[in-house]
């Protein structure tokens, strides 16, 4: 049977803008006890999330997925009561809806006032993580807008009780249950409707590999918020501590290497390499990391008997998104930056030194959204940055950059208030 997706979809549009409008002056206290309330469920209904995650792990072993794949795919109980205290954090937030940015008085008596109000509608189409069905549906009701959900087929039946569980706590607490919807289909063609959904639709944010992230963008009408890759960098400086270099290293590369915050490129000043890159090479391979490495490492690595690989140009640009990292001997300091900005992608870096006049100068040159001195890369996160959750990392620069928490899914207006004034 044919499905009619234009209708479909512009039908979800209708509800969700209409939903939009009670939610953007829907009273904190409502927000919070949609809020609370699905936290309980989430572990409530534990067995049941797990057990549709089953459903579409079995598929994604049959699919034949890498395991850093899957591993972006998987719920336990730990991801579980994390998900959990994730969407208790959110609640726990000052809500930004209503709160004054500006205030000031013009010579002619009007008053003005700048004030955080809701986006919308935002439409959010996602691959892998399940994760983010909640992310995203808390976030946009927190800050007062609707959601639309567009999920990925890898993950397409726990997303779909996910989403269930976040519509029956939103009419638990009294607020319109069209605020967050589930597209029902992975089929293309609704995806390319809600693309082009101007009317009912304010903002469209991609959340999955660089494909798709392009698909979007190219093919959208709707302003589209969005990062393309997370080529993300760790650079050891010459003022390096080795033991905390490995450390955070391991971290930044081993921890989760199939997510956008995971470290694909090592660089590490020629001053310390002989010294100090084998026992990181050494450290890193007996993960698992497979070492792509430029002609200077590769000597250094050949030297200390310690495997590797020689790159290829692309190789220095690439995010792996599994266990391979890139390796590159550097001369200085400045020349770290401007590698980073020429192959980076704007996300995630990160200098390991004890030089503190070097970390500023890195953190202040390296044009990205996120840089970090003497920590992991896998800390640019919402939740770890005190948001709760995100909605994702932005490396745009026009309305928000880095992880988009509750003030980055609201807009302003003015409010002004006269005495009678007019202009002519």
């Amino acid at each position: 049977m044919s499905v009619d997706f234009a209708t479909l979809v512009t039908d979800l549009g209708r509800r969700a803008r209409a939903a939009s409008l009670v939610l953007a002056n829907a009273p904190t206290a409502a927000k919070n006890d949609a809020l609370l309330r699905l936290a309980d469920a989430i572990l409530g209904s534990a067995e049941t999330i797990l057990a549709a995650n089953r459903q579409d792990l079995s598929q994604a072993a049959a699919n034949g997925l890498a395991p850093a794949q899957v591993d972006r795919l998987t719920l336990d109980l730990p991801r579980l009561r994390k998900l959990a205290a994730s969407v208790r954090e959110v609640a726990a937030l000052p809500d930004p809806v209503g709160k004054i940015l500006e205030e000031y008085t013009r010579p002619n008596g009007l008053r003005f006032q700048k004030v955080r109000v809701p986006i919308g509608v935002i439409g959010i189409i996602y691959e892998a993580r399940p994760n983010v069905t909640i992310d995203c549906a808390i976030l946009c009701l927190k800050a007062g807008n609707a959601a639309i959900l567009r999920g990925g087929k890898e993950i397409f039946h726990t997303n779909q009780v996910l989403a269930d569980l976040v519509r029956a706590a939103i009419a638990g607490a009294g607020l319109p249950i069209d605020a967050v919807q589930f597209i029902p289909t992975t089929d293309r063609a609704a995806l390319l409707e809600l693309m082009k959904l101007n009317a009912y639709v304010h903002c469209i944010i991609p959340r999955g590999g660089e494909g798709l992230i392009r698909f979007v963008a190219e093919n959208s009408t709707i302003p589209v918020i969005k990062h393309y890759t997370g080529v993300c960098f760790v650079y050891v400086d010459q003022a390096a501590d080795a033991g905390m270099a490995e450390r955070i290293l391991l971290d930044a590369k081993v921890s989760r290497p199939g997510v956008c915050n995971a470290a694909e490129q090592l660089l590490i000043h020629a001053a310390v390499a002989e010294r100090m890159l084998p026992p990181l090479a050494r450290a890193l391979t007996a993960q698992g990391v497979q070492l792509r490495c430029d002609d200077a490492s590769a000597a250094i690595l050949a030297r200390a008997k310690v495997a590797h690989q020689a790159a290829v140009p692309k190789d220095f640009t690439t995010e792996f998104l599994e266990l391979t990292l890139a390796v590159r001997v550097i001369d200085s300091l400045e020349s770290a930056i401007g590698v980073i900005n020429r192959d980076g992608s704007g996300h995630s870096d990160a200098i390991v030194t004890g030089d503190a006049a070097a970390a500023r100068r890195f953190q202040a040159g390296v044009d990205s959204a996120a840089v970090f001195w003497n920590a992991s890369t896998r800390f640019h996160d919402g939740f770890e940055f005190g948001y709760g959750a995100e909605i994702g990392i932005s490396t745009d620069r026009l309305h928000a950059r880095g992880p988009m928490g509750l003030p980055e899914l609201c807009i302003h207006k003015f409010l002004i208030v006269g005495d009678g004034q007019v202009r002519a």
